[in-house]
């Protein structure tokens, strides 16, 4: 297969903070493979520097995987990963990006979509929240109205206002609220904070503490009945039997996986430890947002807004009705790139 890459800046509607950083604009990767009969799949790769990579190091990963797939089958794509994780263990999102590929490839060349591929059934796709980035109670607040359609809504908290800006909130909006403190919060303030939350109609709440913080988590487990979801110290199925006993869920992203292959083994391996699933992402566009999309009639709950917070993704795919996600009936990922404006 022929590999070939090129930076994607995806530009933010909004400046986009969290309780560690802000950023305008997200520096993604796309990726194209094109096998001996000329047909092609996309992949993405969204890094975050949280996990230790950058566009820098994706691209350096992709330029030694041009000969690594040169002579490589598509359908051989558990042999694919499983050699791209030994060589480049710590780059998920590069890994992602080839994976999502050639998943694409996969269904074009048996000419069915990517959920029939995998087995599953697209009515049953999920409800998306939408997320409301850190700003001034102001700006939250229009925010929040400018998503009026959206009936599920993921605040982002982690400072030491998070209370009021919750209340203000809810005077404006009748929707579900998920909180995702981002690491931000110690156990005090977690359980204080969790406990008043419950009243302010939140649903569940996000990575409360910095990764392995796991006797922290347990401890406000016993203390608080808002479900706790582990994302930042849940990268793929290895990190989930520690965790069974102190958090009530996991959030699956592909690029903190290394893409559809590790997700399902997540899915699976959370379900033998009774826990709830979520499948979040990063900034990102259509292609691996829609190659996420495809696994939605697994989990429990749905966090794919990255491309509905960007003002240029090029690419179309999964669209979104009033929060609610709904799959290309195209063959493969259903991703086309958008009709250039004249």
């Amino acid at each position: 297969m022929k590999l070939s890459f090129q930076p994607l800046d995806l530009k933010l509607k909004h400046t986009f903070q969290i309780a560690r950083e802000t950023r305008n604009v997200q520096n993604n990767i796309v990726v194209q493979l094109k096998d001996k009969d000329g047909i092609s799949g996309l992949g993405e790769a969204a890094p975050t520097s949280f996990f230790g990579e950058d566009v820098n190091s994706v691209t350096k990963v992709l330029g030694q995987c041009v000969d690594l797939l040169k002579n490589a089958d598509p359908f051989l794509v558990e042999d694919i990963s499983t050699s791209l994780k030994s060589k480049f263990p710590n780059d998920v999102a590069a890994r992602a990006a080839i994976d999502i590929a050639l998943h694409d490839i996969i269904g074009k060349k048996l000419k069915i979509p990517l959920y029939k591929f995998l087995g599953l059934n697209q009515p049953e796709t999920k409800t998306t929240s939408f997320t409301i980035g850190i700003d001034t109670i102001e700006k939250m607040c229009k925010k929040v109205e400018d998503a009026k359609d959206f009936p599920i809504l993921k605040i982002k908290v982690g400072i030491k206002n998070d209370i009021e800006i919750l209340r203000e909130l809810r005077k404006i909006t009748k929707a579900v609220f998920r909180v995702d403190a981002n690491t931000g919060w110690t156990v005090d303030e977690a359980i204080k904070k969790l406990n008043i939350m419950e009243d302010l109609g939140v649903e569940l709440v996000e990575q409360p503490f910095p990764v392995g913080s796991i006797e922290a988590l347990r401890k406000v487990k016993k203390h608080v009945k808002i479900p706790i979801f582990a994302d930042e110290d849940v990268k793929d199925s290895k990190d989930i039997p520690a965790l069974s006993d102190a958090v009530d869920g996991i959030n699956i992203k592909l690029m903190k996986c290394g893409g559809i292959r590790e997700a399902i083994r997540m899915i699976h391996t959370a379900r033998a430890h009774d826990l709830k699933i979520m499948i979040g992402c990063n900034i990102e566009s259509s292609i691996s947002i829609t190659a996420a999309a495809h696994l939605t009639p697994l989990v429990d709950y749905v966090d794919l807004d990255g491309h509905l917070l960007v003002t240029n993704d090029p690419y179309t795919g999964v669209t979104v009705d009033k929060g609610r996600l709904i799959l290309p009936e195209d063959n493969g990922l259903g991703v086309s790139q958008k009709a250039h404006k004249s």
